[in-house]
């Protein structure tokens, strides 16, 4: 048998030579995830003590600041439903960040394709914090053009949307997350 070599390699740790080193992308993906449910939370936690619900604060000709609540998901998909749906969004919040843990684990350095990941992940934690807590996401920020208004959203959904871009656009080419 041949001796084993070893070498430092870039993150300071003593590896055998060849290896790779140690995963980075899940303690990567980690923090962006904590960085996002920290500024979603922040964000409400302000719209909450600062609006009132349903008064909309004009910023701009096509943004406006507005306090509402959503029991449903997206486009307030189910929020008319008798309350099930709250435990049905936090169980798919939960098996899907679950999942992303997963394939970060698998990933074998930080990439766009991680960042996505932990984007929606962050998301969807935030967004789930809100259901737990209150039994609804708190939406605040309204986009309009023309008197159209976008369905309100929140920092949470829209790390999902710049996420599930990314996952998407950074698709590892063979399928397999570790080749990305």
């Amino acid at each position: 048998m041949a001796p084993v070599r070893y070498a430092a390699v870039s993150d300071g740790s003593v590896g055998a030579v060849g290896s790779l080193p140690r995963n980075n992308a899940l303690g990567f993906g980690l923090l962006i995830a904590a960085l996002v449910v920290a500024l979603d939370q922040a964000s409400k936690f302000w719209a909450l003590s600062s609006l009132a619900p349903g008064e909309a604060v004009s910023l701009t000709p096509f943004f406006n600041l507005v306090l509402v609540f959503n029991p449903g998901a997206a486009f307030s998909f189910l929020a008319d439903h008798a309350g099930w749906q709250r435990w049905f969004f936090a169980a798919i919040a939960l098996l899907i960040s679950g999942w992303i843990v997963w394939q970060l684990r698998a990933l074998r350095e930080k990439t766009w394709f991680a960042i996505g990941l932990a984007l929606i992940m962050g998301g969807a934690l935030g967004n789930l914090i809100d259901r737990l807590w209150l039994g609804m996401v708190v939406d605040f920020i309204d986009v309009h053009v023309a008197g159209w208004h976008w369905p309100a959203f929140n920092v949470a959904d829209s790390a999902v949307c710049a996420g599930a871009a990314l996952y998407v656009l950074c698709q590892p080419r063979s399928g397999d997350p570790k080749e990305s």
